[in-house]
C-alpha cells in the first residue's frame, strides 16, 4: 500500500481540473482522533497539531482546496491543523489566473497584493467591524455561490471518506486522501455553477 502513495499522487496531476477564470478557495479540518483521546494517540505525535474551525476545536490536519467553478479540484495542500488558511495560498494559486472567491479567513493586504503580481484577484467579504467594500454585482453573486466548495468537502468526507480516526501509519493517513481526492475527480457529475458565455464576460467588469 505505500508504495502506491507517489504513483496515486502522479496520477492526481493528470485527472485534476484546469483554471476557468473562476475559482474558490477554502480549508476543511481532518480530524485523526476524537479530542478526548488526544493524549493517547502515538500515530501522529509531533505532526498532527490542534487547529480551530467553524465547528470547534479538532487535532490533525487541515486540507486546502482550490476549485473552479465546475467543482474540479484544481490543487490542495494538506498543512498541519493549526495552519493559518492564507498560508498555503501563494503555492495554491501559481497557476491560477482571473477571479478568486474565498471567505473572511482569507481577507489581508499583503496576500491580494501578492496574488495580483499573478492576476488573480481576490474577492472576499468583509467582517462586520470593517466598512463596506463596492463590489460588482457578479463578483457579489459569486461570493453567495461559495457553496459550492463546502458541498465539495462534504462529498469528500461523507462519499469518498477521507475522514476516519482508524489510520495506523502517516503513509495510510496520505494514501487515504489522495484516494479519495482521485475518486472525487473521477466522477462524472460534480457540484457545479452554470453561467452563459455573456456572464462569463463580465469576470473583467
Amino acid at each position: 500500500m505505500s508504495a502506491l502513495l507517489i504513483p496515486m499522487c502522479a496520477y492526481f496531476q493528470t485527472v485534476k481540473g484546469k483554471p476557468t477564470g473562476i475559482a474558490f478557495v477554502d480549508s476543511t479540518s481532518l480530524k485523526v482522533c476524537h479530542n478526548i483521546r488526544i493524549p493517547r494517540n502515538r500515530v501522529f505525535d509531533g505532526v498532527a497539531k490542534r487547529g480551530k474551525g467553524t465547528m470547534g476545536w479538532f487535532y490533525g490536519f487541515k486540507l486546502h482546496l482550490l476549485i473552479n467553478h465546475i467543482g474540479e479540484i484544481i490543487s490542495l495542500k494538506i498543512t498541519p491543523g493549526n495552519t493559518n488558511d492564507k498560508t498555503p495560498i501563494p503555492e495554491l494559486c501559481k497557476n491560477l489566473y482571473g477571479k478568486l472567491y474565498a471567505d473572511k479567513g482569507y481577507i489581508g493586504k499583503k496576500l491580494s497584493e501578492k496574488l495580483s503580481e499573478s492576476d488573480v484577484d481576490l474577492v472576499t467579504t468583509v467582517r462586520k467591524n470593517m466598512k463596506a467594500k463596492a463590489i460588482s454585482a457578479f463578483d457579489r453573486a459569486m461570493l453567495s455561490k461559495r457553496y459550492i466548495i463546502e458541498t465539495i468537502n462534504v462529498q469528500l468526507k461523507n462519499i469518498s471518506q477521507i475522514e476516519h480516526s482508524r489510520h495506523r501509519s502517516e503513509t495510510g493517513f496520505m494514501l487515504n486522501v489522495i484516494s479519495g481526492i482521485v475518486a472525487y475527480c473521477l466522477k462524472k457529475q460534480k457540484p457545479r455553477i452554470k453561467l452563459s458565455p455573456s456572464e462569463f464576460g463580465l469576470i473583467a467588469v
